[in-house]
């Protein structure tokens, strides 16, 4: 990834940072920024862009497997915020002179990793996505369920982004912000719908165990050092785990008034390696 390619130095552009940050103003450009801050920003913007561009292909097959020429249309809706999200998103980073297009025509943005797989919190590949965009969808069930928690999990994390620290960053979110709450209603209406249903509700909390898991480790870990830069810097307001445990009572309340189960879930920084365990 390219440094920051201001033509000031890193010193007189940490002292103009700091000047900023320490009157809680936003950083606007570039000479406001030192070499730190741009590399933590533009890591999280490309999280966001990928992971928005990675999303909306993954959804596309849906428009044609949805169960109504209604739901095609809603489907096809999602899609075309996710694409224009990427982009937003993308815009913002060709302005922080990365190179937008040739990242994206290195990366292969269609690839999904086997559905028995389960990565934790690590990437199958070199793009930046959230690592939950590796997994297929391989159901309606599936892809309503993603929409429950996966929408809603990217929501909780992108309000953190509107009090960030980076202005342009700052006021995108606010207008993608608005149509991911209609995705979040989406999968809401339909998990509900479906757990109501003792037809359906067998498949739609099979789909909960499966994508619970994923989710939770999309996070990231608490305490985590990087975070905690992050926070100093403007870019994040809450540890990796407040927003997990937030996420994680937001969904609670509505999965145990439609009758379904959370299930277990042990981080993977929780987990007692195979080979520390002594034979009884």
């Amino acid at each position: 990834m390219p440094g920051n390619p201001s033509k000031l130095s890193n010193t007189e552009r940490e002292a103009r940072m700091k000047e900023k940050l320490d009157k809680a103003e936003s950083i606007e450009s570039l000479d406001e920024m030192n070499d730190e801050y741009y590399e933590h920003l533009t890591n999280l913007m490309l999280q966001q862009a990928d992971s928005e561009l990675a999303g909306g292909f993954g959804y596309v097959p849906w428009i044609m497997k949805a169960p109504t020429t209604e739901e095609m249309l809603v489907v096809s809706n999602i899609v075309r915020d996710e694409v224009r999200h990427a982009r937003a998103m993308y815009r913002l980073l060709e302005d922080a002179q990365f190179g937008v297009d040739d990242w994206v025509e290195e990366m292969d943005f269609t690839f999904r990793v086997d559905d028995s797989k389960f990565l934790g919190d690590k990437r199958a590949a070199s793009d930046k996505r959230v690592n939950i965009f590796y997994y297929p969808i391989e159901s309606w069930a599936d892809f309503v369920m993603f929409n429950f928690l996966m929408d809603r999990g990217a929501g909780h994390q992108l309000e953190d982004v509107k009090v960030s620290s980076y202005g342009p960053w700052r006021r995108e979110i606010d207008r993608i912000f608005k149509e991911e709450k209609t995705h979040i209603a989406h999968g809401d209406y339909w998990v509900k719908k479906l757990a109501l249903d003792p037809q359906t509700k067998p498949e739609i909390q099979s789909a909960l165990d499966r994508w619970w898991p994923r989710v939770m480790s999309i996070f990231g870990r608490p305490g985590s050092r990087k975070n905690k830069r992050y926070r100093e810097l403007g870019l994040k307001k809450r540890d990796n785990d407040d927003v997990r445990q937030t996420f994680a009572a937001e969904v609670r309340e509505r999965t145990d008034a439609w009758g379904l189960t959370i299930p277990q879930w042990i981080p993977d920084w929780q987990k007692v390696p195979e080979d520390s365990v002594i034979p009884g």
